[in-house]
């Protein structure tokens, strides 16, 4: 197997055809060793319906896996079962959405090509379709990460991107529970280029991804790939310590030397809510990471398959 395309899906039921037609299209006469490995998370739609229908309609030509999980566990375990059952010597992740455009990956393909050293291409986005105050909050997230991380993280870069198995296998190596795949692609220190694409604009559906959901999403890539939180916390504990320690001597002095009234009210109250808070503060840091080790350290599945077609396909 040549080329396989790994498809996460999660209510895409209007998607799945017209995506299929896409990469037939753009392949026809310039791939032809290929297969479209989708993973439906968990779809509350008709996505399932609609995967199974494309899967009975081309079985005999052997290009298609269909794997539906049990329930929705999100887009980086979608990802990850299809990397484990993609067969092709290069995996190319694209969503089924259409806003990343089968056509590129030629272009990716052409790259990756072109210098041996090269083991994976990744798309960016060279100009972002959203506000610019968007724009400029994962900018700004971007060069915050850049800072504390042990990995470099390219700004705009997505999961769209095509890998050599060597590259994959790497990957899929690290099966951590809590992932956060931008991470992961640059921690593995393979040779990556990247080049300019443009996201289409979504026909149907709707995105999946909210202002919360990203937010939550850089959380959890700042905890995974940076222990810049924990040192934050220490470092407020002794900042904290030494000023209030510096403060105690200050109102001794203040009482015994020039025999001030030492104030009382609003001065307990300000630095009991402000020491409190830095407290409950650092606890949340230490509380963020310690939940991540009670998951992992449950040794849970990355995700549970319900189905599988195309499991047993002959080669």
């Amino acid at each position: 197997m040549k080329l396989s395309l790994v498809a996460p899906c999660y209510n895409e039921e209007a998607n799945i055809k017209r995506f299929f037609d896409a990469v037939k299209t753009a392949f026809d006469g310039k791939v032809t060793d290929y297969e479209i490995v989708f993973v439906n998370d968990g779809s509350k739609d008709g996505t399932y319906k609609e995967l199974k229908k494309l899967y009975d309609e081309n079985k005999k030509d052997n290009n298609i896996q269909v794997l539906t999980f049990s329930r929705n566990f999100g887009k980086e375990s979608a990802m990850y079962a299809g990397l484990s059952n993609a067969k092709g010597d290069y995996v190319c992740i694209i969503d089924a959405d259409l806003q990343q455009r089968p056509e590129v990956v030629l272009a990716m393909l052409d790259k990756i090509n072109s210098d041996e050293d090269i083991d994976c291409v990744a798309a960016y986005q060279e100009n972002r379709k959203e506000s610019k105050a968007m724009s400029g909050i994962k900018s700004g997230f971007y060069k915050f990460i850049n800072k504390i991380a042990d990995v470099d993280f390219v700004n705009g870069a997505s999961d769209f991107r095509l890998m050599k198995r060597s590259m994959v296998e790497a990957i899929l190596d690290m099966s951590e529970y809590h992932r956060f795949s931008k991470g992961i692609f640059s921690w593995v220190g393979f040779n990556t280029a990247y080049i300019p694409y443009t996201v289409e604009e979504r026909e149907f559906g709707e995105t999946k991804w909210t202002v919360g959901k990203l937010f939550k999403y850089a959380i959890d890539g700042i905890i995974s790939f940076s222990t810049f939180p924990l040192k934050l916390a220490t470092a407020i504990g002794i900042t904290t310590s030494i000023i209030s320690v510096l403060y105690l001597i200050f109102v001794v002095l203040q009482k015994l030397i020039a025999g001030i009234d030492v104030p009382g009210y609003a001065t307990i109250v300000v630095l009991v809510l402000f020491l409190g808070g830095m407290q409950l503060f650092c606890l949340g840091i230490l509380g963020e990471y310690l939940s991540k080790i009670y998951v992992q350290v449950k040794n849970r599945p990355i995700y549970i398959l319900k189905e599988h077609l195309g499991k047993d396909d002959e080669d």
